[in-house]
């Protein structure tokens, strides 16, 4: 899984007062292509986005998970439940690894699994919808990984070098989720007329959630522009909106669905897609926590933070057991 452009504004005010030779040596180094490591000097306001981008990422990675968990027990037969089984491990073990890079920033990972069971930081906004059918484990493996394999791919060329070491890793693992999405839809569209139906009735739920993956419009996104100076973006929402739409639509297409969308349409100067904008005022609804699914999930986690809070105390020696 991935984030979009979701986080909020990095706080740029604090740069005013840190030492301008510094600021230009530092801004020399993102411009000339260096990779800055978690001990080097960075200004604050640069630590801070890279903080919220990682928290928000792992944070995304770890709800995620939970959608596809509640089928594994549902799976159709045992090769698809040991593939989801493995992929639902994966997306959870890029969750810890985020954390890990976030914690290197400055906050405690406790912190951070608190501020999101109460609410006081997000994850992704794909996250926050319903999963009826197996049709729809199919679309998130392969339209919402393939958003996030496109998303990923320009987060690698980043700065920040231990998310951008973090990124390669995890996506050389989100290719295989892909391409278990790719055959279960393949198995779907050339099976039979129910299984068509729900297929598309999936792939309808979904579209429109997708295409809000990447974040609000580049005009909207007020954080764009300090992330893509400092490199901890390299790529705008709208363009990798774009590049989606022009990759899924014609796959679509070739598969045997309908895109739900009226105005689709190509155009022939540039041989883009073009499509209806999504409902933004959706989106923002559900990223303020008003989703079909958003208390549903973060009830989730809330019971597995308060259910393994011995385990962390446990681990810490915060117990204070004695020998029996």
């Amino acid at each position: 899984m991935s984030i979009g452009g979701q986080m909020e504004e990095p706080k740029l005010g604090g740069t005013e007062t840190e030492d301008p030779q510094k600021l230009a040596e530092f801004q020399a180094r993102i411009d000339s292509g260096d990779l800055i490591e978690r001990d080097d000097w960075m200004p604050e306001a640069y630590r801070t986005g890279m903080l919220r981008m990682a928290e928000h990422h792992a944070n995304s990675e770890i709800v995620g998970a939970l959608p596809e968990g509640e089928w594994i027990t549902r799976a159709p037969s045992l090769r698809r439940k040991l593939a989801l089984i493995a992929k639902v491990q994966d997306e959870v073990g890029h969750g810890l690894m985020l954390y890990r890079v976030a914690e290197d920033l400055g906050k405690p990972r406790d912190q951070m699994l608190r501020d999101l069971i109460e609410g006081r930081t997000k994850y992704h906004n794909v996250f926050n919808y319903p999963v009826p059918t197996w049709a729809d484990v199919a679309m998130i493996a392969w339209l919402v990984d393939g958003a996030a394999i496109l998303n990923q791919k320009t987060l690698a060329d980043g700065s920040y070098a231990p998310y951008v070491r973090t990124m390669r890793r995890i996506n050389a693992e989100e290719a295989f989720h892909f391409k278990h999405g790719e055959d279960m839809v393949l198995t779907l569209m050339s099976g039979t007329g129910r299984q068509k139906q729900m297929a598309q009735e999936a792939f309808d739920r979904w579209w429109w959630p997708v295409l809000m993956f990447f974040g609000p419009p580049d005009k909207e996104s007020r954080h764009n522009a300090p992330h893509l100076k400092w490199r901890i973006k390299t790529a705008s929402n709208d363009t990798l909106r774009q590049k989606f739409v022009n990759r899924f639509v014609p796959a679509a297409l070739d598969l045997g669905f309908r895109i739900p969308d009226p105005n689709l349409r190509r155009e022939d100067r540039t041989g883009n897609w073009l499509t209806s904008p999504p409902d933004w005022d959706e989106f923002f609804r559900v990223i303020r926590g008003n989703g079909p699914c958003n208390a549903k999930r973060l009830a989730l986690r809330r019971l597995s933070y308060e259910q393994g809070q011995w385990v962390r105390r446990a681990v810490t020696g915060q117990l204070g057991l004695s020998a029996a």
